[in-house]
């Protein structure tokens, strides 16, 4: 019970803080989408009609879709994310989070949110955890269960369980829609120009080839 409190608390402390950094505020209490109309695209997000709240129930603030963890990828990491597309309780509540778990020595790889920060709670585990910020400098420390660590919008951060047994960690965004880039899938996975590629990382073909085939990615056709 304690450890969640925590995290609620730490969770809590961030949306105050960054309130107006993200996602618009909202205009009403709440806004479940209703699922019998279709959203308007405008140029900065969507425009959903909500349900008369007469109509919503408890139900639909609590999602309990985390329980257990996702699918292992060949890192050995899982992220169950929890957004309003999942969870129709947070449309408009400038927030979502995930469940990540790490298999001993698996990595969450170098990756961004450019929509978001993100506190991420240890729940179980040892996990190395950092970030990279524009000066090039690493903020990087171990931490256990109960711990907490921010990780700036837009900075590079990366984990990995340094454990001997799995880590569960419970991250929290200040957007509903945080955005999330991992770094191998940009540089590998794009269609970035081959040549590019060879002259920034000092790469043959052979090893880009490499590479992809490693990450699973299949060539992409490039374009100027």
């Amino acid at each position: 019970m304690y450890p969640i409190l925590a995290f609620m608390l730490s969770t809590l402390s961030l949306h105050i803080l960054t309130a107006s950094a993200s996602d618009p505020d909202p205009l009403q209490d709440f806004c479940i989408p209703n699922t019998e109309f279709s959203s308007t695209r405008t140029t900065s997000f969507n425009i959903v009609t909500c349900k008369n709240p007469k109509e919503v129930s408890p139900e639909e603030f609590v999602f309990s879709g985390i329980k257990s963890p996702g699918n292992f990828s060949d890192t050995g990491f899982s992220a169950i994310s929890v957004n309003p597309a999942v969870f129709p309780g947070l449309n408009t509540l400038g927030m979502s989070f995930v469940r990540a778990d790490l298999k001993a020595g698996g990595i969450n790889a170098p990756h961004f949110h450019p929509r978001a920060t993100e506190i991420a709670y240890v729940v179980q585990g040892k996990v190395y955890s950092g970030f990279v910020d524009s000066k090039n400098r690493v903020f990087a420390k171990t931490i256990e269960q109960g711990e907490v660590m921010v990780f700036p919008r837009g900075l590079v951060h990366f984990q990995m369980n340094v454990g001997k047994s799995p880590a569960t960690i419970l991250g929290s965004f200040n957007s509903q829609n945080p955005g999330t880039h991992k770094i191998p899938n940009i540089i590998f996975g794009s269609g970035v120009n081959d040549e590019l590629l060879e002259k920034a990382f000092g790469l043959s073909l052979e090893q880009i080839s490499v590479m992809r085939r490693k990450l699973i990615f299949p060539k992409k056709q490039s374009k100027f």
